[in-house]
């Protein structure tokens, strides 16, 4: 249906002010002639009050759509394992809730833009609008202009008159924000003591990392670095990654009369030193060791550590010594802990007191 089949008295009135199709004439001043804007052609929705209702319930559906996407995000963020994964053609085998997230943030996102534009093609004023330019400065008389031609748009808009579109809106609008407080959960729960504490406890043996087997003072050679793990920890364990971070451990045979340190001459067996093999600047494993000087390194940033004298910091940006676990012999033979470290691993932390 064109505006030539509407009776003229059904059309919207014209306004004439725009300048619709006015053109100017070139002279040697202007030597292009202004064309003006072609006649304005009436949309279905400006003389069909039926298809203006159909239009406000298609933006009303889009905007439903969102609410019920950002629902959707909120109730597969808290539901969906973070380890279950899920095939989706033809990407393979994904992160179940990473996709979840992605297509109902998405979604969400999306039918709110949609729903705009699809509102203001089909409902809002259509007319175009010539405007001189002017100065950058706003006079009083801008202002005064742009706060009308803001209530002017407000009206065109049929924000008042459309109540099933400014609901949904505004619904949209209020949940969609939901998804990022939600984000927020991943900040908490807050760690309390967990940083402070390892697997390292009293009686828990010192197991090879590469051969998986206890260790005897006999296996650790003078000038030699082992790296040890807590008894009972294995690789196929939920939480390995995260419980390995903490209790790495590397064992270094010095000879007692090399060892500096009064403490860690006590905390040692047989100048079998135990430190943690976290790095103390940003929490890299330590791998490199020099022999000579008992030094090891870190291979990230370079930080160097003593390990005759405490294990302190002679070079880079480390902030503290590595930690160090007092270790003895059990009644079979096995070196085993005497307890956990005495002070949190890794990087210091805001509880490090």
């Amino acid at each position: 249906m064109s505006s030539q089949d509407i009776p003229e008295e059904n059309l919207p009135a014209e306004q004439d002010s725009h300048g619709h199709g006015g053109v100017a004439v070139a002279d040697e001043k202007n030597p292009f002639a202004d064309p003006g804007l072609p006649p304005h052609e009436h949309r279905i929705q400006d003389i069909d009050e039926r298809a203006a209702k159909r239009s406000e319930r298609a933006v009303a559906l889009l905007f439903t759509v969102s609410m019920l996407a950002t629902v959707g995000f909120i109730v597969s963020y808290v539901a969906i394992p973070i380890d279950k994964s899920i095939f989706v053609f033809p990407i393979g085998h994904v992160s179940a809730l990473n996709f979840a997230l992605g297509l109902t943030l998405g979604t969400a996102l999306f039918t709110i833009g949609a729903g705009a534009v699809h509102w203001a093609r089909t409902l809002m004023s259509d007319v175009e609008v010539a405007d001189d330019r002017h100065p950058i400065a706003a006079e009083p008389e801008v202002r005064a202009k742009v706060h009308a031609d803001f209530k002017q748009g407000a009206k065109e808009s049929a924000i008042g008159r459309r109540g099933l579109i400014r609901t949904t809106m505004f619904g949209a609008l209020a949940l969609v924000p939901l998804s990022g407080v939600m984000l927020l959960r991943d900040l908490g729960p807050l760690p309390e003591d967990k940083l402070r504490h390892t697997l390292w406890a009293k009686g828990k043996l010192l197991v090879n990392m590469n051969t998986n087997e206890p260790l005897r003072p006999s296996d650790v050679a003078v000038g030699s670095l082992t790296f040890a793990k807590p008894e009972g920890l294995e690789e196929h364990d939920e939480d390995f990654q995260n419980e390995i971070a903490k209790a790495a451990l590397m064992i270094v045979r010095l000879q007692p009369a090399d060892i500096k340190d009064k403490q860690e001459l006590e905390w040692s067996h047989q100048g079998i030193v135990a430190y943690s093999k976290i790095c103390t600047h940003v929490g890299c494993p330590i791998s490199l060791y020099e022999q000579q000087t008992h030094h090891v390194l870190c291979p990230c940033h370079q930080s160097t550590f003593d390990l005759s004298d405490g294990a302190k910091v002679i070079f880079g940006p480390a902030g503290h010594a590595l930690p160090q676990l007092r270790i003895g012999v059990n009644d079979e033979g096995y070196l085993e802990a005497l307890g956990d470290f005495e002070e949190p691993v890794g990087p210091a932390f805001w509880e490090r007191g």
